[in-house]
C-alpha cells in the first residue's frame, strides 16, 4: 500500500478574501470559486481553500474547526530561478498586497529567502538556492 499526497486544503474563516489573495497576487487560476470552497489549477498538488464552518459540519463540528486559531499552521515555500527573481517577485507580491514579513536575504542554508503573508496571516516564503551554495553543495 503506497500513500500519495494529492492536495493541500488551506482552511479560511474568509475564502473569498484568501481566494482572491491566491488568484490576484500570487498569480493562482482557479478551477472552482465558491463561496466557502475555492480550488487552483496546478500541474503537482492540487491546492484548495475551505471554510472552517464547512469543514465543521464535515467532521461532526469537530473541536479544531470551531476554536479560534492560533499562530502558524502551515508554510508554502515558493522558488525562483535566481536571488535576484526573489527579490524583484518579493516586491511585486508586497506591491499587490502581500504583507511583507522580512525582505529577501542570504540565508545560512545557501538559499535567498524572504517571507511575506497572505491576508489570514498565514506566513510563506519565496526563496532560490544561492549560486554559490549550489556549487559547494
Amino acid at each position: 500500500m503506497r500513500l500519495k499526497l494529492e492536495g493541500i486544503t488551506v482552511l479560511a474563516h474568509d475564502v473569498p478574501r484568501l481566494t482572491s489573495f491566491y488568484r490576484d497576487v500570487l498569480g493562482f487560476k482557479t478551477v472552482t470559486e465558491e463561496n466557502h470552497y475555492a480550488e487552483f489549477m496546478n500541474s503537482g498538488i492540487r491546492l484548495a481553500i475551505c471554510s472552517t464552518p464547512l469543514m465543521a459540519d464535515n467532521t461532526n463540528n469537530h473541536h479544531s474547526f470551531i476554536e479560534e486559531r492560533k499562530g502558524q499552521a502551515f508554510e508554502l515555500n515558493f522558488e525562483c530561478d535566481s536571488p535576484e527573481a526573489v527579490r524583484t517577485m518579493y516586491e511585486e507580491l508586497v506591491s499587490k498586497g502581500a504583507t511583507g514579513i522580512t525582505a529577501p536575504k542570504s540565508m545560512s542554508w545557501g538559499h535567498t529567502t524572504g517571507f511575506f503573508a497572505d491576508p489570514e496571516g498565514n506566513i510563506h516564503s519565496i526563496f532560490a538556492v544561492n549560486p554559490v551554495a549550489a556549487e559547494n553543495g
